[in-house]
């Protein structure tokens, strides 16, 4: 593969970034537009549509599920931003895999997480779609997936700080929503809400109906299973860093703040849920967790709002998914791991060929997703269900690689360190391993696992023969746009 030429600025991150050069990225994302994507993201649309499945399941013990998920989010962000505040770059962990790991391992989580995004494609602009063809019938689903993904696409191929100002608004929208549910919420929990029509029982419904754990406590762990994909997007920010004015201190404050994030947005916003209903009220299966709360305050059109709330984190996510599977192929590109032209960029900075190939792909699922719903597409979508445990397993015994060679060639840059290392870094591959294993309990869950462990094996084996055949690098591998930051 040809090699792009190096840039000399001074902010060059790895991946190509530099806010002078026409060959690589450019710093266009400023430190609001990174506060704001790394707020965001760890709020998805699967928070807001798919925790009543989880309080089904656990009843008010799907906090304890929440909580467990949460942690392993932190010590797994802890760990990658130790890694991305020494080295910031478009290729995150990817990269990082790549030097510490072998060729193969870069190689095979880059392809796969690039393929975890794409199906994400289709599956929020089918949900968008949803929503936006019910408020205007006249232009069928279809229709409306399509101008969505044709809009979010014209906006990542304008620069990147257009994609940095449409997730500053879409992710500012769903945080001042959700904290003013928590707010309302919270005050209507103790009957301090002027007007509200619930009743307010304070603490009582987390164990009127049957205890804490109606269910018994292995339903802790089928929670587990149903919320731990919600959390997926709290690592973009790693990679969209690398873009930023300020990648260390981007990354850093990032690291530092996923702590508060999870426990106000997450914990905070489903004990309002089940301290304002009980656990097994018919209005949360029937209506949905959020809606059925904003109703029983008494808030009118609560199912309109939630729906505007929805599609925004819809877009949201679109929108990041885009970013996210175009800098990962970009980066891939980079390292002649992919097709040379996704290494590219144009004058303003963008990866338009990286863009545009993941857009393909994502409109391609969307048409499966219209023609064989029950075959094609949900095998793409089992088929990519595990892999972002699999992301977090590769960054932890990344991690505990790389802290040997920042040590060893730039000790001055591990200005974030993971906690109690290598005991956290092991003790998490041992609860993420746990979850993989359990999940093979769950019929699922079971189903997700293998054919995701399918497609990863057919990956890496491809990649180990491409290696062997080519003689490729090994794994201290050269990045070909700053050799400085991945060199042996």
């Amino acid at each position: 593969m040809s090699a792009q030429p190096a840039t000399t600025s001074k902010q060059q991150a790895p991946g190509g970034s530099g806010p002078g050069s026409p060959d690589g990225l450019k710093a266009g994302l400023k430190n609001r537009h990174l506060s704001m994507i790394a707020i965001g993201g760890v709020i998805g649309a699967g928070l807001f549509v798919g925790s009543s499945a989880g309080i089904a399941k656990a009843g008010p013990g799907i906090l304890v599920s929440y909580a467990l998920v949460g942690l392993m989010v932190v010590l797994v962000m802890r760990m990658l931003g130790e890694m991305a505040a020494a080295n910031p770059s478009s290729g995150s962990f990817s990269a990082y895999a790549d030097r510490a790991l072998g060729r193969w391992a870069g190689f095979s989580i880059g392809w796969l997480y690039w393929f975890f995004w794409v199906v994400v494609l289709a599956v929020e602009a089918t949900a968008g779609a949803k929503i936006l063809e019910g408020w205007w019938p006249a232009v069928p689903q279809w229709g409306w997936a399509l101008i969505v993904m044709v809009v979010l696409t014209a906006a990542n191929l304008v620069s990147v700080s257009s994609y940095g100002e449409f997730e500053f608004w879409f992710a500012g929208i769903k945080v001042v929503a959700i904290a003013a549910f928590i707010v309302i919420g919270g005050l209507a929990v103790f009957g301090l809400l002027p007007h509200s029509d619930n009743a307010g029982a304070g603490l009582s419904h987390l164990t009127d109906h049957g205890g804490f754990l109606p269910n018994g406590p292995g339903a802790i762990l089928t929670g587990v299973l149903l919320v731990v994909f919600s959390f997926m997007g709290s690592e973009i920010v790693t990679l969209a860093a690398g873009e930023s004015e300020d990648p260390q201190r981007a990354v850093s404050k990032a690291t530092n703040s996923v702590i508060w994030r999870i426990a106000v947005f997450y914990l905070g916003s489903i004990f309002v849920v089940v301290t304002l209903l009980p656990w097994d009220s018919k209005a949360i299966a029937d209506k949905g967790s959020y809606v059925a709360a904003l109703d029983s305050i008494g808030i009118p059109h609560a199912g309109d709002i939630m729906n505007v709330i929805v599609l925004t984190a819809v877009l949201s996510c679109l929108n990041s998914g885009l970013y996210t599977a175009s800098r990962m192929a970009f980066s891939l590109g980079r390292r002649g791991d992919a097709p040379a032209a996704f290494g590219r960029t144009t004058a303003r900075g963008v990866p338009q060929a990286a863009i545009l190939g993941s857009v393909v792909f994502g409109f391609l699922a969307v048409w499966f997703n219209y023609q064989w719903p029950d075959t094609v597409f949900n095998f793409l979508l089992n088929s990519s269900g595990a892999v972002a445990l699999f992301v977090w397993l590769v960054i932890c015994f990344t991690q505990l690689r790389m802290r040997g060679i920042i040590l060893r060639e730039n000790p001055e840059k591990l200005i974030v360190r993971m906690w109690l290392f290598p005991y956290l870094t092991w003790a998490t591959i041992g609860m993420i391993s746990f979850v993989l294993v359990y999940m093979l309990t769950d019929k699922d869950g079971r189903e997700q696992v293998i054919l995701s462990a399918l497609v990863a094996l057919l990956v890496v084996g491809f990649a180990l023969v491409r290696e062997r055949i080519t003689g490729a690098r090994g794994p201290a591998a050269a990045d070909p746009a700053t050799k400085e930051s991945v060199a042996p």
